[in-house]
């Protein structure tokens, strides 16, 4: 399985994504759809940290390009992943490890972080600031935005249907955190600089970066959130900041504090992961085609500031599916209206109904009503689970994936004295394709054991075996 795998030891930020991606073989070309729409284009470069050759990526206002560097092929100008030459002219120092620049979820901020830890709750340095390179950043650019109109932007730019979807989600993510943190309904949430021109630049072209490498998997392992505080206009706040922690609570992967005293993991980075990659604990067994490193520009003396991705093809896994557990507790059901929750639910999209019986209030006992459904059936199927059971509430568990085996069904031919029979078999392997258990179909074994005499067990057992030789 082509496998994208994040190494999140220093954590992400948006423009550290990009970085990555491009390094690890992103055509840099596929950003145009933004460019195009925004006015901005993306400025990328090489530089070194701590002897780790990688990339950066900055967003620029495209009228603003006064000082424009005219690079040699092979000189810091390259093309990195695309033919096309974008700039690639940055100041080194522009940057504190995107995090003072991160476009991040609007508390506002009265004054600057003096540990330049900086967390851009107000414009840092806004869109017209020259950083003493001759060119004009766009962080800032644009309107304030709430979240209806960041989508409505996105939704303008004409993306193919999955970079659209991916970005809009990401923005959700984003506006929930805020919504969260703001006690306020999502559609009136109000980004400042997440809203802003810049902001959606990273993101999107996260997106489209991520289309154009094309990975069936994406993967993240623990990310790195740093440590101390920053600045708001709230006062100070540790790291990790209210919107990572309020993403983190709905992402697959785990935060992990360290390994220096800064911000590590931005809101925007912490949203794009928490959208597109899985949790693991450790770098998946991958052969490895492609790898890179996205730079922040903050320099730590013992840490190399980088972002690293590794592109390859994963051995032996299951494959995750996206899901949510919806799940109730009944202390009235009749057995015959618990029994044909299996067939109700199925009908409006579970994928499986556990019933577990168990001990409610005043010790008196009841059901656990759990069902597997996928994220974009849970309303549908709360709703008729409500109404179906009565109960006056339903809950969303924390789970958001489950791994399973790749699945198909084959007919094989049981012999039984001179007759052949046929009989369905599910057959269950890995993302490589190695079976590893083959099931009978119940239904199928009974009705020739009725038919010939033969117990079931028996019947499945030659169906399996025979399955397992084919």
């Amino acid at each position: 399985m082509r496998t994208l795998a994040f190494d999140g030891r220093m954590g992400a930020s948006g423009d550290m994504l990009l970085g990555a991606l491009l390094a690890a073989g992103g055509n840099a070309d596929s950003l145009e759809p933004v460019e195009d729409a925004l006015g901005v284009r993306y400025a990328i470069d090489a530089t070194v940290k701590n002897g780790i050759a990688a990339t950066t990526v900055d967003v620029l206002l495209a009228d603003g390009d006064a000082g424009k560097a005219e690079n040699d092929a092979d000189g810091p100008g390259r093309a990195v992943g695309g033919e096309k030459r974008h700039d690639r002219q940055r100041d080194p120092d522009e940057h504190d490890h995107g995090h003072a620049n991160d476009h991040d979820h609007g508390h506002g901020r009265d004054e600057h972080d003096p540990d330049g830890h900086g967390h851009s709750h107000a414009n840092d340095h806004g869109h017209s600031d020259d950083r003493g390179d001759g060119r004009e950043h766009a962080e800032g650019a644009g309107p304030s935005r709430s979240y209806p109109e960041v989508v409505e932007v996105v939704e303008s730019m004409e993306l193919p249907s999955e970079v659209a979807a991916d970005a809009t989600g990401i923005f959700k993510r984003l506006g929930r955190a805020e919504a969260a943190i703001h006690g306020v309904d999502l559609a009136d949430t109000h980004f400042h600089e997440v809203g802003a021109d810049d902001a959606i630049a990273d993101v999107v072209g996260a997106c489209l970066l991520l289309a154009d490498l094309d990975p069936e998997r994406v993967v993240t392992t623990p990310l790195a959130a740093g440590g101390g505080t920053v600045a708001m206009s709230h006062g100070r706040y540790p790291v990790p900041t209210p919107a990572v922690v309020e993403i983190a609570e709905r992402a697959d992967w785990s935060l992990r504090g360290g390994p220096v005293e800064a911000e590590l993991l931005t809101p925007t980075g912490a949203a794009i992961l928490a959208h597109l990659a899985e949790g693991r604990e450790t770098l998946p067994t991958l052969r490895v085609s492609a790898s890179g490193y996205g730079a922040g520009s903050r320099e730590f003396p013992e840490h190399p500031n980088v972002l690293r991705a590794l592109l390859g093809e994963s051995r032996g896994g299951l494959v995750s599916d996206g899901i949510r557990v919806l799940e109730t507790t009944l202390d009235d059901a009749t057995p015959e209206m618990l029994g044909g929750l299996q067939e109700t639910l199925a009908e409006a999209g579970a994928h499986d109904v556990s019933v577990v019986p168990t001990t409610m209030k005043k010790s008196r006992p009841g059901h656990l009503v759990q069902v597997v459904v996928k994220p974009a059936d849970a309303g549908r199927v709360a709703r008729r689970l409500a109404v179906e059971t009565g109960t006056l509430g339903v809950r969303e568990t924390g789970a958001r994936h489950r791994w399973i085996a790749e699945r198909e069904f084959e007919t094989v031919a049981v012999e039984v004295g001179e007759r052949e029979y046929g009989v369905d078999v599910k057959i269950a392997s890995d993302d490589e394709g190695e079976v590893y258990d083959v099931s009978a179909e119940y239904d199928d074994a009974a009705a020739v054991a009725a038919e010939t005499g033969v117990p079931v067990r028996e019947i499945a057992r030659r169906a399996e075996n025979r399955a397992y030789r084919r």
